[in-house]
């Protein structure tokens, strides 16, 4: 009994004593490197040891280029007659005559459709025998004042008579001219909706009327560009039913009013060289009414542009940064094929277009900036080296000097 106890005393001693050595050992391997340091403090020779120099981090660079960039945007529209129109009468009646061609031309004034009028010239002519009547009373009466034969009230009363049988007339004239629907303008009529001998009423479709001589293109652009859209701003306009070809357009008109619905602005803009003014060809009469429209409105170009590619932007905190390089100061603990340090740089963006991005404050042109390894540069000053640009699979294009830090091309 007293032996089993003893044993257990002697078993319970090593266990504590083996948990005290785990723990110091534990507690050496993670205080022990940082507590030597001081005491590795001089290195042979008796002079201080350098600290530990930091991490070079490998980055891929290119140069701030300049470059011209149109700053536009793109949109879809439609193509319409300069003047469109629905010919429709004012009265009812029955079509007598169809005084044009489908798809042929007109002029202004011309009668496009007549409708039945007899009734209409009939009634003109009553009226204009009244006027004649009421004229030549109006004339006795006249030659009667002058003898003191009636008064000066019968020849005012014969004078309005006079003015009514006048309205009357124009009246009549009103009426007849309605049974003639005439062109507004010079065009081209569409297919006619109705034959010779129909009834019609007021308001009912005829024909379409167009001047194809002037082509305009109406488009919208969201809220954001109206303080860039102008009038006279150039536009390019190409048409799906006619690939390859490129027409110039310039802005007319802008809505005042945005739509409030879809936050956009309706814009118009006129074709040129295309109707009366375009040369003899195929395309002088293939742009049509309706048709679907890409439309690219250029607000301006900047021959001097400076752009980098986009992966050199770095946003951060709703900023936008890049990375510079700059010469290492002399005298930095930095290994001594370090040539270089990063410095990020806050800039403010331009237009995009494809792969590139335009900056127009921050850098200046032939400031080299990384495009590749950001997330290695933690702080400015963090050391560098520059590896050649293997982007795309193929040989890099362009690399850094080690010495200057210049962009130069790559012999092939």
């Amino acid at each position: 009994m007293i032996s089993n106890m003893a044993n257990r005393f002697v078993y319970s001693g090593v266990a504590v004593v083996g948990m005290a050595l785990s723990g110091a050992v534990a507690w050496w391997l993670q205080s022990g490197p940082t507590q030597a340091q001081p005491v590795s403090a001089k290195a042979p020779g008796g002079k201080p040891a350098s600290p530990a120099a930091p991490r070079v981090a490998g980055v891929e660079v290119v140069q701030v280029a300049v470059a011209p960039l149109r700053d536009d945007v793109q949109a879809v529209g439609t193509l319409r007659a300069r003047q469109s129109v629905m010919l429709r009468p004012e009265s009812v009646g029955r079509i007598t005559a169809l005084n044009f061609q489908d798809g042929g031309r007109v002029r202004k004034g011309q009668v496009v459709v007549q409708l039945d009028d007899q009734l209409q010239r009939a009634e003109l002519q009553q009226m204009q025998a009244q006027l004649g009547v009421a004229q030549a009373n109006f004339k006795r009466t006249q030659e009667l004042v002058a003898a003191n034969f009636m008064s000066q009230q019968a020849l005012d009363t014969s004078a309005a008579n006079v003015q009514v049988a006048q309205a009357q007339v124009a009246l009549s004239q009103a009426r007849l001219s309605r049974m003639a629907v005439r062109a507004p303008f010079d065009g081209v009529a569409g297919i006619r909706m109705v034959n010779v001998g129909d009834y019609v009423k007021d308001g009912v479709d005829l024909v379409a009327l167009e001047e194809p001589q002037r082509m305009l293109i109406d488009y919208r652009l969201p809220e954001r560009y109206g303080a860039k859209v102008k009038r006279g701003q150039g536009v390019e306009v190409t048409l799906d039913p006619l690939p390859g070809r490129t027409f110039k357009a310039v802005v007319q008109a802008v809505d005042p009013l945005l739509d409030a619905n879809g936050r956009s602005l309706a814009v118009r803009a006129v074709l040129i060289g295309v109707g009366k003014d375009a040369a003899p060809g195929p395309l002088q009469n293939a742009l049509r009414s309706g048709m679907f429209a890409r439309v690219t409105t250029v607000f301006g170009v900047n021959p001097q542009a400076l752009v980098v590619p986009e992966e050199a932007i770095v946003p951060q905190a709703g900023k936008q940064f890049v990375i510079k390089l700059m010469p290492a100061q002399a005298g930095a603990n930095l290994p001594p094929e370090v040539k270089f340090v990063s410095q990020r740089q806050e800039v403010q963006l331009g237009v995009r277009r494809a792969g590139k991005v335009q900056l127009t404050t921050g850098v200046n042109a032939g400031d080299t900036v990384v495009v590749a390894g950001q997330q290695r540069l933690q702080k400015d000053g963090s050391p560098v080296r520059v590896v050649e640009l293997g982007r795309g699979g193929g040989k890099p294009d362009r690399a850094v000097s080690a010495a200057s830090g210049v962009v130069t091309p790559v012999s092939r």
